[in-house]
């Protein structure tokens, strides 16, 4: 053999797909074949089957793993009349099966209308075929589509995707173009007779005109259904968002893409000039950003702290014009800036803090505290209630009538309801300061409280937990008092499903709050229970064994513990980010929850931050996306502020004496 030509088969090789055949090789139809076929490798059966010259057998016999199609291209490329080649495979394959005559009818007409074309072509490689499945019929039509010199044959794929495989090929232009099969020639015959059917078409009706179709589809092979999908594909494609406007339907388009988040509807402005439009006349970036504020705490608290919730919404803006698209599309980045901030700050570390002195005349302790943005309600040692401007953090009004220190209060818009150690529980008008009503039940101090939806707990020294029916400020009832702690009650918290309390008996029970009966007991902790927080399926909780456990309420099982208070922790409150406890060892650390709720994060890294301010044990603190606001025996309360820039602060609001204190966990 030429060396020339052995090297121009070896490329002409690797251009070809493997179509794998069945064991049994190609199943010719005729029944004198098929102990045959059995026996020899398909390359030899070719060989056979040709009879082609010596040079030709020591190609095809070389190995057994060439497939059908590949054999046929080194036919194609050694044999200079294809004619005598095709006719022998035809007559010796004994293709006589209905299934497969029109690949030998198209395969002699094809031989017929290029008798007279010469082969110049023998130095290309065999164009690539994308098979789909690995039948007879698909071999055949791919083998008839490379001998007939076609530029690229695409079958559809319908195995795993209901999309075509389009093959695309470099024109000479040099421009890029879905490669259609070469036309045949048509005949007399069928122009006459397509106009006759195209005439009775016309005349039927929608309906029969479909039924029609479908019937001529069912009867086409894979391969037509290919070029049909192909074809109908990009006329069933609408540009709906730029047609909808065109009928006077802007609204709909515009209520479409405001589901779109940032990305998509910056990617949909650029699609073209009517989708920006849309977006544009639709004010789609305020719609985006109000939907955020109505469904993020974080984004609503940025629009009041930051001022631009005055744009949003209904609200008449201050100088009485709406500003356009454009200021929300600006205004979008500087929020997530803001976000971003926000979160790395709470990781540094990095805030701003405030001071408040409470100047207390006997006993110095803040217990306990609630605030809103714009006030602070605290409860002192010193047996009073202060309440604080948040902005200018001066004194508004103090509250006076227990006899005892203030261990606990809530408040809404309506009352502050307070706990002493007085073994009383008031209520005060959280407007005027008046005292509505004192509850007298438990016989030692009352250690903790809440209320909601018409109901309030308290708990207390006296080991027992109350629950109190509140019709009016002025008419609370006792329901049921529960009783099953050996110590006493530190903390209790509620919701519609669960009562949780804790004790210094080292144990959290869980109780029905419709039926007031005991449900559970979490065991774990190894010293008394100073504080807990109960929300959805999980409850939190510190301890006097520093420690603090993470529980799953409904099985009762302890999902971490973690370590790094060096004394009893005292307070602890979480959101669906982090989680701030405060203990007696003066500090306030900050953990991940997300990590904490992973089994698989390292303890090592679940404690994001330790703020070290006060002097003294803190008792209690709470906090949301921006700030923690904290009380401690030294008589402060510190308000920590992660949204505003500390460096653009540090000059007017510290000493030079103080620092802010970036502890490392």
């Amino acid at each position: 053999m030429d060396p020339a030509e052995a090297v121009l088969q070896e490329k002409a090789l690797k251009f070809m797909p493997r179509i794998h055949m069945p064991k049994d090789g190609f199943q010719l139809t005729s029944s004198g074949y098929q102990a045959w076929l059995k026996q020899e490798t398909l390359p030899r059966q070719l060989a056979i089957i040709l009879e082609e010259p010596k040079q030709h057998k020591d190609v095809l016999l070389r190995g057994s793993s060439y497939t059908l199609v590949e054999c046929l291209c080194l036919i194609r490329r050694q044999t200079r009349s294809k004619e005598e080649v095709f006719h022998k495979m035809l007559q010796s394959s004994d293709l006589a099966d209905s299934e497969h005559r029109g690949w030998r009818e198209t395969i002699n007409e094809k031989l017929e209308n290029s008798s007279e074309r010469e082969d110049c072509n023998n130095d290309e490689p065999p164009r690539k075929i994308i098979p789909e499945k690995n039948s007879l019929r698909q071999t055949y039509n791919s083998c008839a589509r490379l001998c007939l010199n076609q530029e690229t044959v695409c079958l559809a794929s319908t195995a795993m995707k209901t999309e075509n495989c389009v093959a695309k090929t470099k024109l000479a232009n040099g421009t890029s173009s879905m490669i259609v099969p070469k036309q045949r020639k048509l005949s007399a015959s069928y122009e006459k007779e397509k106009e006759l059917c195209v005439k009775y078409f016309e005349q039927w009706s929608e309906s029969d005109q479909v039924e029609f179709v479908e019937h001529l589809i069912s009867q086409m092979c894979h391969y037509q259904h290919g070029h049909i999908n192909s074809y109908l594909k990009p006329m069933l494609q609408r540009d709906f968002i730029t047609a909808l406007p065109a009928r006077g339907l802007d609204h709909i388009a515009e209520n479409i893409l405001s589901y779109l988040d940032a990305k998509s509807l910056c990617a949909a402005e650029l699609v073209c000039k009517e989708w920006y439009r849309v977006t544009s006349d639709g004010m789609l970036w305020k719609k985006l950003i109000e939907r955020m504020v109505r469904t993020d705490s974080l984004w609503r608290g940025l629009a009041e702290r930051r001022g631009w919730g005055q744009y949003l919404f209904k609200n008449k803006p201050p100088d009485g014009t709406a500003p356009p698209n454009s200021f929300y599309r600006a205004l979008y980045p500087k929020i997530i800036q803001d976000i971003e901030t926000i979160e790395s700050n709470w990781r540094c570390g990095r805030h701003s803090l405030q001071r408040i002195h409470c100047r207390s005349e006997t006993s110095k302790g803040v217990y306990c505290l609630q605030y809103d943005d714009q006030k602070i309600v605290s409860g002192l040692r010193d047996n009073t209630i202060k309440i604080w401007d948040k902005n200018t953090l001066e004194c508004k009004r103090i509250l006076t009538g227990h006899t005892g220190s203030v261990l606990c209060l809530q408040y809404d818009e309506r009352v502050i309801i307070t706990g002493s150690s007085d073994s009383t529980v008031r209520v005060w008008d959280v407007n005027t300061g008046e005292m509505l009503n004192t509850l007298i039940h438990h016989c030692e101090a009352v250690l903790h409280l809440r209320f909601n939806n018409g109901m309030m707990v308290t708990c207390s020294k006296d080991r027992s937990i109350a629950v109190w029916d509140m019709a009016s400020p002025t008419d609370i009832t006792l329901r049921r008092v529960l009783v099953g702690h050996r110590a006493a009650v530190n903390v209790v918290d509620f919701d519609d499903k669960y009562i949780v309390s804790a004790s210094g008996d080292r144990t959290i029970k869980v109780w029905n709050t419709s039926t007031c009966e005991f449900v559970r007991t979490l065991n774990g902790h190894k010293r008394g229970i100073a504080c807990l927080q109960y929300r959805d399926r999980l409850v939190v909780s510190g301890s006097s064994d520093n420690t603090i456990r993470l529980w799953d309420i409904e099985c009762g099982a302890c999902l971490r513990v973690l370590e790094g208070h060096e004394e009893l922790v005292r307070c602890i409150r979480f959101d669906n980010k982090r989680i701030v406890s405060g203990a007696y060892d003066g500090k306030i650390k900050v953990w991940d929850l997300v990590a904490a709720l992973d089994p698989r994060a390292p303890a090592g890294t679940l404690c994001l931050r330790t703020l070290v301010e006060h002097s003294g044990r803190v008792f209690r603190l709470q906090f949301d996306e921006f700030q923690i606001i904290s009380s401690s025996h030294d008589d402060t309360i510190l308000m920590w502020d992660f949204l505003n820039d500390p460096a653009a602060q540090a000059e007017s609001t510290r000493s030079p004496s103080r620092t802010y204190t970036y502890i490392s966990r």
